[in-house]
């Protein structure tokens, strides 16, 4: 009886309507409209109830197994599609098609849109500087389609990727919320991107080859970059089922055209996220941005993820910062004016998606408005440095001299309630107009005139949607009213509502002026809309010139504000930085107390050894030198007194520890990974960041490697290089390698106490400092002094140090001075003690021997630990 009591009521003309509709898009909530709210029905209302904590309810309460709902109010509904964007959920918005009145049977419904993390229109002012880039990708033959494109802002860009690691590391790049693919994409790969938190869509077909799609391609070649171009078209027209008039022509880009950073290298460096919190604060990209406007916000961050490799390129945007920065007024003018520059960008693909309204235009006249003045400014400086941007400062003044005309200085928020449209734009608009407020002067008369013939004081007129407008008298009054004076059209508790012939026909004529007024008002809206659509293009294209000067003006502030240095960039391989700084660690600790070092690394030297103990500031040194070079390719200037810089084609980083552990890989295969990964790629333009390499294993174990990793980078990469580690051992590779020299960072006790000096010093460390380290984290003093107890017995033991070894001798011979076949001599301690072997510990041995630890989870390892020890008890 209860299956057939939830049969029925699934049953209902509208439970069928929405059931038809929900399976259309079995993947998404589905907000269907009823009246004034949004509801949603079944596993929808149960999971959307929790997610946005709404109060749960049901649908027909009397069934036996009621159909739990649950809703929101249709003027609030954007925040709640924001909450299950945010969380990584489709959003189908099923909106009434005909008015509920005038329908015949069931209202006609449709989903207008389908939001997705990809595909979100609305970004709030908090991600008024961030893009929402929506990916797409393809295999064909052994490469890979890839493209991606900023819904709000109509950006489409695409390349041709040889490796899934490419696709990889571009997706992770762009920061996409959403990936789109086909069946060319088999399911291993797809399997990657969920642990990264980002959606995979899939789209089964391509858009057929029409106008649109020939636009956006016609400067594509490659077959995959326009397939993947395609597919990212069709799930847009699928889901965003509206115009798209505001995508830009697709742009072909080579990655390796601009300085080549991983993700790894971007995390490591902090260059827009901070490692420790995952917000903005702390990073490069925070530091830097000073920019006035939303769209210059999003292209620098665009600057930073894609340093030039073009030295002139490089120059010319010097030549526009350090002209800014010598004309301080113009330049303080010119952020006056670009204050009140709205975004331009996302203002136009609001235009394309017919979602633009009165207060948007009037934001776009706004910001017209100041073009004129932004190009008085940039001629008041250099012609020759800005000539290019002055002729692109096209001020779009027809569009911004009609919307002057039409729309009302302070529009309300909605283009169909009418008041949109100024007075005088429209002649029948104002007869309308006219007739409404003639109509109302007459009530306001005719109520006067009825209060002096009745002598009631407190009589007047009034309207309502439904009986129109009235003459009301309190009951206490109704004696004084002349008999068959009004025709009787409603009783109150307190009152009587009455109207009279005259009264209804002046009513008829004042709906009717407001109902055709207010349909007209839409109409001249929506043609003034089509005028601002057609001139989509060049808006665009002003946005990009204003957010490059944009960011330049902010390259100029942080140079003032911050001390920095315009760099020589040069053809060779020196570099040579005098008083180099980090900027964000400066900028956290104050200019007074950030101790500046300087960087010299001529022609014939590849290598620089750090040693130094650790907190003394060896990742410090060699993450501002990174970040000096990202900056100096940005175009921007650097924080030192001095820089000459070669330019760099990448930037290796191998810097901290963590377990991967989605993959299940340890630190230390991280860390060779991530060795690995540079050896492979980096030529001798490159730049590495090794810090401490072979950490992670035994100790000769990781001297072993470390060593061997310095001789093949000097002896077959001779990339720029920074190597810290606090193997001492390894500085005597001075000796052997031409190429390589020893630094360090200054350390001093003083009355038993560890100083940093934080100053880069010629020559090797003398000693580690590691126990004094532990003294400073608070470490207990009996520990302590066990520690000095035991480094001293091991210092005695260890004899004459043999690290490192011959560096001519081939590593595929026993290095004998490498591992001391005399146990005695060994620092190493043995994992178990085994003065004799019983056959349970002969068998551990042996296990231990067979595995393959590198190819074992953490957690693999934890398990097969604990089997021995139960073994061993």
């Amino acid at each position: 009886m209860a299956k057939k009591s939830a049969q029925e009521s699934m049953e209902t003309p509208m439970m069928k309507q929405y059931q038809e509709i929900k399976d259309q898009y079995p993947d998404a909530f589905l907000f269907y409209r009823i009246g004034d709210f949004y509801e949603l029905f079944n596993d929808d209302a149960v999971k959307g109830s929790q997610l946005l904590e709404l109060t749960l309810t049901a649908r027909n309460h009397n069934a036996a197994d009621p159909i739990p709902m649950c809703g929101v109010p249709h003027h609030a509904v954007q925040n709640y599609i924001d909450i299950l964007v945010d969380h990584g959920y489709k959003v189908a918005i099923c909106e009434q098609m005909e008015d509920p009145t005038l329908a015949k049977g069931m209202v006609k419904r449709e989903v207008i849109q389908l939001v997705t993390p990809g595909t979100r229109m609305q970004t709030g002012i908090s991600g008024a500087k961030d893009n929402n880039y929506l990916a797409g990708m393809v295999q064909h033959e052994h490469q890979f389609g890839f493209a991606y494109t900023d819904v709000s802002t109509g950006e489409l860009k695409t390349a041709n990727l040889t490796t899934i690691e490419a696709v990889m590391n571009e997706i992770m790049a762009v920061e996409a919320k959403e990936v789109v693919v086909n069946d060319t994409i088999d399911e291993s790969i797809r399997a990657r991107f969920k642990p990264l938190g980002i959606l995979v869509s899939q789209q089964d077909t391509a858009v057929a080859a029409n106008a649109e799609l020939s636009f956006l391609t016609q400067d594509l070649d490659d077959q995959a970059e326009n397939n993947a171009v395609s597919l990212l078209l069709t799930y847009m027209e699928s889901t965003q089922k509206r115009s798209l008039a505001h995508l830009q022509r697709a742009i072909a880009y080579e990655p390796s055209y601009y300085l080549k950073m991983d993700h790894y290298a971007k995390r490591n460096l902090e260059l827009s996220v901070n490692i420790r919190t995952g917000k903005r604060s702390g990073t490069l990209l925070w530091l830097m941005d000073e920019t006035k406007t939303a769209m210059g916000g999003r292209l620098l961050k665009q600057w930073l993820d894609r340093p030039l490799l073009s030295q002139s390129e490089i120059i010319a945007r010097q030549d526009k910062v350090q002209s800014l920065l010598d004309h301080y007024f113009e330049r303080s003018n010119l952020q006056d004016e670009l204050t009140k520059v709205y975004d331009l960008e996302r203002l136009a693909g609001r235009v394309a998606f017919g979602s633009v309204n009165g207060r948007d235009l009037i934001q776009l006249k706004t910001s017209l408005q100041q073009v004129p003045k932004i190009k008085y400014v940039l001629q008041e400086l250099d012609d020759q440095v800005f000539g290019e941007m002055l002729a692109h400062l096209d001020p779009v003044d027809d569009v911004a001299e009609l919307i002057e005309r039409a729309i009302d200085d302070e529009p309300p928020i909605s283009v169909t309630d009418g008041d949109v449209i100024k007075d005088g734009y429209d002649k029948q608009l104002d007869a309308y107009r006219d007739a409404m407020a003639n109509g109302k002067q007459w009530i306001a008369e005719l109520e006067a005139k009825e209060r002096a013939a009745t002598g009631i004081s407190t009589l007047k007129i009034g309207y309502n949607r439904v009986f129109g407008y009235y003459i009301e008298v309190t009951k206490a009054n109704l004696s004084k009213l002349p008999e068959d004076r009004y025709e009787r059209k409603q009783t109150l508790t307190n009152a009587e509502r009455f109207a009279t012939p005259e009264l209804k026909e002046k009513e008829q004529l004042i709906l009717e002026a407001q109902t055709k007024s207010t349909a007209l008002e839409y109409q001249l809206f929506t043609k003034i809309r089509e005028v601002v659509k057609a001139a989509i293009a060049r808006l665009q294209r002003l946005a990009k010139t204003l957010a490059s000067l944009d960011v330049l003006q902010s390259f100029a502030v942080v140079a003032e504000n911050y001390r920095f240095s315009r760099p020589t960039l040069t053809d060779g391989h020196d570099l040579e930085i005098e008083s180099g700084r980090h900027p964000v660690v400066e900028k956290a600790l104050g200019k007074q107390a950030y101790v500046p070092n300087d960087v010299r690394m001529d022609e014939q030297t590849a290598i620089l050894l750090i040693t130094g103990p650790n907190m003394s500031g060896k990742s410090t040194y060699m993450r501002q030198l990174a970040l000096t070079v990202v900056l100096a390719q940005m175009g921007s200037f650097v924080p030192a007194k001095s820089a000459m810089i070669p330019i760099f084609d990448q930037i290796f980083t191998r810097i901290g520890a963590a377990d991967d552990l989605i993959s299940g890989n340890s630190t230390f295969m991280v860390e060779m990974q991530e060795a690995n990964d540079a050896l492979a790629h980096a030529t001798a333009n490159s730049l590495l960041l090794f810090d401490e390499i072979g950490r992670g294993t035994a100790t000769y174990d990781g001297m072993a490697l470390a060593q061997a990793i310095i001789e093949y980078v000097h002896d077959h990469v001779h990339a720029k290089t920074l190597f810290s580690t606090h193997y001492h051992e390894l500085t005597g590779l001075s000796n052997e390698l031409t190429g390589l020299k020893n630094i360090h960072v200054g350390a001093v006790e003083e009355n038993g106490e560890l100083v940093f000096l934080h100053q880069i010093q010629p020559g090797p460390a003398d000693k580690s400092y590691g126990i004094h380290v532990a003294k400073l984290a608070g470490m207990p003093e009996k520990l302590l002094a066990r520690a000095s107890t035991i480094l001293q017995q091991l210092e005695a033991n260890a004899g004459e140090n043999p690290m490192p070894v011959d560096v001519d001798q081939p590593l595929t011979e026993p290095a004998t001075d490498v591992l001391p076949l005399d146990e005695t001599q060994s620092t190493q301690l043995a994992l178990f003690d085994t003065p004799s072997q019983d056959p349970t510990t002969a068998k551990i041995l042996a296990d231990l021997k067979s595995m393959n630890l590198m190819a074992m989870t953490p957690m693999d390892v934890m398990n097969k630990f604990y089997e021995i020890q139960q073994q061993l008890k």
